[in-house]
């Protein structure tokens, strides 16, 4: 219904916050990422205000495949499409969860986390790799009748051609990206301020440098990218639609400003009566037309 989806883990299962937010003010909401077996995360300190972003290392909480579908999804309740996150530490596990959500009902899509360490890898991420992403992509396509979107990882070579692999094995759509792996230390103390010592980063920081990505994305891609990082603004996603996104994920604003998305969606809807567009689809891509070249070449 709009162009507003509220990015993993923000709204826990997908109605965290539904007693303090109208959820018709999103399109869709993605639950915090879902494993095989159930995970306790990280040991706290887990969250880290910079005064310009986020950094979160939760470590995946979250209580299972077994426990969300018995407990968890027969009770959410949204009037936003559902799209469930999934993880895993090998591509069994993906493969297994996404055989399980293709029998229930109530799902709209699955949002594949390659950001995840592959573990029979050393650990590497199943998103920096063609192969590894094709593998997991490929194999989760093959159990499900749902919309497959791979969240793909920032930090990684060419992630233009990670995209392509994960369009090439049957993602639906793209979202770039997840968050970027930073740090904060207590000066007083002496120590680092998260219990598993990194997370990631997210919020304003990250913005420009994500953009950068879903810029970059954009021409050689023939599905949708949904937009994910530092946004906190109508101006924020009317930049990541111009620069090529269908979609804007929210996150961490939400848990300082509960009047964002609404704020958001009011201002997309002055932009484009301004402009005198029809649709919000009409931004997608408009700051690429007329333009040669790519942005590779610029230090």
């Amino acid at each position: 219904k709009t162009p507003l989806i509220a990015a993993s883990g923000i709204f826990g299962y997908g109605d965290a916050y539904s007693h303090l937010i109208d959820m018709s003010l999103f399109g869709a909401v993605v639950t915090k990422t879902i494993t095989l077996k159930e995970r306790h995360g990280n040991q706290p300190p887990r969250l880290v205000d910079t005064g310009w972003g986020m950094i979160n290392s939760i470590g995946l909480e979250n209580i299972g495949l077994k426990r969300f579908l018995n407990e968890v999804l027969p009770t959410l309740k949204t009037d936003a499409c559902l799209i469930v996150s999934i993880g895993g530490s090998e591509v069994d596990e993906y493969v297994e969860i996404a055989r399980s959500l293709n029998q229930v009902e109530g799902i709209d899509a699955i949002e594949v986390n390659i950001s995840c360490p592959n573990v029979s890898r050393g650990g590497i991420a199943f998103g920096s790799s063609e192969d590894l992403t094709t593998d997991v992509i490929s194999k989760v396509r093959a159990q499900s009748r749902l919309v497959i979107i791979a969240k793909l990882p920032p930090l990684t070579t060419g992630i233009e051609a990670i995209a392509i692999a994960a369009q090439r094995s049957g993602a639906d759509a793209i979202t770039i990206a997840n968050t970027y792996p930073a740090m904060a230390i207590d000066i007083d103390k002496q120590n680092a301020m998260l219990g598993a010592i990194t997370g990631g980063l997210s919020g304003r920081a990250i913005k420009p440098m994500t953009l950068r990505l879903v810029w970059k994305v954009f021409e050689q891609l023939e599905r949708p990218i949904i937009a994910s990082g530092g946004i906190e603004t109508s101006s924020d996603c009317i930049e990541y639609m111009l620069a090529g996104a269908s979609a804007c994920q929210v996150g961490s604003v939400i848990l300082r400003d509960l009047d964002a998305p609404r704020n958001i969606i009011d201002g997309l809807k002055n932009y484009i009566g301004r402009f005198g567009y029809r649709t919000i689809s009409e931004l997608v891509g408009k700051a690429h037309v007329g333009r040669e070249g790519d942005d590779t070449k610029i230090n």
